[in-house]
């Protein structure tokens, strides 16, 4: 966390993630052309949030894409707001959720954990309800396989789809429906890719939530992933739960 406050303290990494904030994944060039500042200043000031895990970066052919990554934000909101001021300040850790082009969303954050270890606190139900805020997603875990998300009380599943890659413990890609309302089953389906990497003594876990993930498509579909990450960090370290109402996921069940 004095990682993520050292890289917010500055004036110009403030305003580079508020560039991300209106238009995500862009490239260097597009961003320093707004900086009155040199291509090296800017690109150090990027390398800082990267370090931070502020910003993730994705190469696209020859281009590197910077997206904002609004989880660590999310984990600052969880230690050192929530505590004190909940009733307002419930979705700072969502930043990402009012972008006006969400086309690719990409969310990262480092768990003092082992890839198999956090391999099943995604895969086993009964885990996965403990930092999903009560959902559990059940399937086979084979390649091609189905998988259904529901909660205890919820009048019908909260979610399908499809197993399109099943690479224990590094890889997990599967194309979802969302089905808690009526909105989210007219977005038809998503990609979301779990993938896992050890570092160190942790894991990175970067979730990519793309593929169809249309513009102007319900910030209901992505919004609610910092929670539920930052759910997935705190149980495996601590074995707590985060307090954060689960209300305020899946069209507030």
């Amino acid at each position: 966390m004095d990682t993520v406050f050292k890289a917010l303290a500055d004036p110009t990494r403030r305003s580079l993630l508020d560039e991300l904030f209106h238009e995500d994944g862009q490239t260097l060039s597009a961003l320093e052309v707004r900086f009155e500042i040199t291509r090296f200043a800017v690109t150090k000031h990027l390398e800082l949030l990267e370090a931070a895990g502020l910003v993730v970066t994705r190469r696209q052919g020859r281009e590197k894409l910077h997206f904002l990554n609004p989880v660590p934000i999310r984990l600052v909101h969880d230690r050192w707001v929530s505590k004190y001021a909940e009733p307002w300040a419930a979705g700072l850790g969502d930043l990402r959720s009012r972008l006006e082009n969400p086309v690719e969303k990409v969310f990262e954050i480092y768990i003092h954990t082992t890839p198999e270890r956090l391999w099943e606190a995604i895969t086993d139900p009964e885990i996965r309800s403990r930092y999903d805020f009560g959902a559990r997603v059940t399937s086979d875990w084979s390649q091609g396989s189905r998988f259904e998300m529901g909660a205890p009380g919820a009048p019908g599943p909260l979610g399908e789809g499809q197993n399109l890659e099943v690479a224990p413990p590094h890889r997990l890609v599967q194309s979802m429906v969302a089905l808690w309302n009526d909105e989210m089953r007219s977005e038809g389906p998503t990609r979301v890719t779990w993938e896992i990497e050890p570092v160190g003594d942790s894991c990175r876990l970067t979730v990519t939530h793309d593929d169809e993930l249309r513009e102007g498509a319900s910030e209901e579909l992505y919004a609610g992933w910092p929670m539920i990450l930052s759910g997935l960090k705190t149980w495996l370290e601590t074995g707590e739960l985060l307090t954060t109402p689960g209300s305020l996921l899946y069209g507030g069940r």
